[in-house]
C-alpha cells in the first residue's frame, strides 16, 4: 500500500462532518513536511460582494496547518491546538478553486509554527497565513 495515500485517506476522515467538509475543502496531498488542499470559490465561500471571503481563506489555512501539525505528533498522547493565526490577503478571486499548501517553519516539543500559501489556479498568490500551534498533553 502507498503510505501517502493512506495518510490522505486518514486526513480526509478527520474532515467528515466538519466546517472543512461544509465549505467543500478537499485534501489533495500529504507529505513528510507539507499538507495540500483545495477549496471552491462559490456561494459557500463568497462574501457579499461575490469575492472569496477572507475568513474562508483563513479556514483553509488553519485547517491545513492544524492537520499538518497533528501529523507530527503521537495523537494517542498529544493534541495540537491553535494559539494564533494571521493572514494577508493579496488578491481577490470570484470563481474557480484556490489551492493551499501548509509547511512547517518550526516543529518543537511544545509549539509548532506553520505557513500556508494560498494560490489561484494560475499560481497567483491569494493569501499567505502563519499559524502558531500549541502541542499539549491529552488528558
Amino acid at each position: 500500500m502507498d503510505k501517502n495515500n493512506d495518510t490522505v485517506e486518514q486526513v480526509k476522515q478527520w474532515c467528515k462532518n466538519t466546517m472543512i467538509e461544509h465549505l467543500g475543502i478537499e485534501i489533495t496531498e500529504v507529505g513528510k513536511n507539507y499538507l495540500c488542499g483545495r477549496m471552491p470559490v462559490d456561494q459557500r465561500t463568497h462574501q457579499p460582494m461575490g469575492l472569496l471571503h477572507g475568513g474562508a481563506s483563513v479556514v483553509l489555512a488553519e485547517s491545513l496547518a492544524s492537520m499538518g501539525a497533528a501529523l507530527q505528533v503521537d495523537l494517542t498522547k498529544k493534541a495540537c491546538v491553535g494559539l494564533e493565526i494571521n493572514a494577508n490577503h493579496m488578491r481577490g478571486i470570484s470563481s474557480g478553486w484556490v489551492y493551499g499548501k501548509a509547511t512547517p517553519i518550526h516543529v518543537g516539543r511544545s509549539t509548532q509554527v506553520w505557513e500556508t500559501k494560498i494560490t489561484n489556479e494560475a499560481g497567483d498568490m491569494i493569501c499567505i497565513s502563519r499559524m502558531t500551534v500549541a502541542v499539549i498533553d491529552k488528558k
